[in-house]
């Protein structure tokens, strides 16, 4: 089969997680990614992974560079890529506001600069072993490895969403990781990155292009939309900057509509604002053949990872993404 990845982002046990990762690696997908939400600590749910996968790569979707240092997340990537043997790709990102300051209690400033510093941090400690730096956000003094690790260079996916990001993307990391993008916007975003990769010299065609997508594999259609009218409710009312984004993508009288109810916290009124288009846009809706044309879409589009995020329709988590990761992959 084509390169798939699967994304797990909270709702199994960690343990189901690794049964699904085990499957998915004798299925023959590319590679699992572990979001950080509220559902698990990604990089020892990566590393149990580690131990019962043989090629599948393990990726982290993404790990916020607000709520771990620069030093500890480059330690933990170094773990992860020794269990694996040279496995793992570090995805990270800004998160949002209202995780990072709502549910962590940390100060969210200079997103931006924050990325931009720890990439660099990450990378030079993982390859020089120790680091010094003085930078806009992060002061630190002598930071030392006291391990080798396996690999000195770990590759680094940036999350982007808007132009700026993306640009710099292209130019700084080894793959972009994209979200709630549909196949016109992914084009859009190939070109920035494109556009970011050759700004700088580098090659575009070695960067890998990988989209988040949620994935109903399913014949019943209409309680995958409810379930997916619930969830895009949330999406654009709780996040801000996804807000911006899907309102840009041409649902900006939804966009607005959902916001002001979520902030209301009538959350079913919100859901109900998601409309047929919305939903049928950002989500792959249908039985395994229409799920994989959908994802052809994304591929010729740019997208070169598509990330299927399994979604349930019937409140069995744990079966629906065993079966999912079967019917995508026969």
């Amino acid at each position: 089969m084509e390169n798939i990845g699967i994304s797990f982002g909270g709702g199994l046990d960690p343990r189901d997680v690794v049964e699904c990762a085990k499957l998915a690696d004798e299925l023959g997908y590319d590679s699992i990614w572990i979001t950080e939400g509220n559902g698990g600590d990604q990089f020892s749910i990566l590393t149990a992974c580690s131990f019962v996968t043989k090629t599948l790569r393990l990726g982290t979707s993404i790990s916020s560079v607000f709520v771990r240092s620069a030093p500890t997340i480059a330690m933990a990537a170094a773990c992860v890529d020794a269990y694996s043997e040279g496995r793992l790709i570090l995805g990270l990102g800004s998160s949002h506001k209202v995780q990072v300051e709502g549910q962590h209690g940390i100060t969210y400033s200079k997103p931006y600069t924050t990325i931009l510093e720890s990439v660099h941090i990450i990378r030079t400690l993982l390859h020089d072993e120790s680091i010094s730096y003085n930078g806009e956000v992060f002061k630190l003094n002598e930071f030392k490895l006291s391990f080798k690790p396996y690999r000195s260079e770990i590759p680094i996916y940036l999350a982007a969403v808007f132009p700026k990001m993306l640009k710099k993307a292209g130019e700084l990391a080894d793959g972009v990781i994209l979200t709630q993008t549909m196949p016109g916007k992914a084009s859009e975003a190939r070109d920035m990155i494109i556009e970011g990769a050759e700004s700088s010299g580098r090659r575009s065609e070695k960067l890998e292009i990988a989209s988040l997508l949620s994935c109903y594999v399913t014949t019943n259609k209409d309680d995958a939309r409810k379930r997916a009218r619930e969830s895009l409710a949330h999406t654009c009312g709780f996040y801000p900057r996804y807000n911006r984004f899907i309102a840009k993508s041409g649902f900006k009288q939804e966009a607005t509509a959902i916001k002001l109810l979520w902030d209301q916290r009538k959350f079913s009124a919100a859901a109900q604002n998601v409309s047929d288009e919305m939903v049928d846009t950002f989500n792959i809706i249908g039985d395994p053949d229409e799920c994989l044309d959908r994802i052809e879409n994304h591929r010729k589009a740019g997208i070169t990872l598509p990330i299927l995020g399994f979604r349930s329709c019937k409140n069995d988590l744990k079966r629906e993404i065993l079966t999912s990761i079967r019917s995508i992959a026969n």
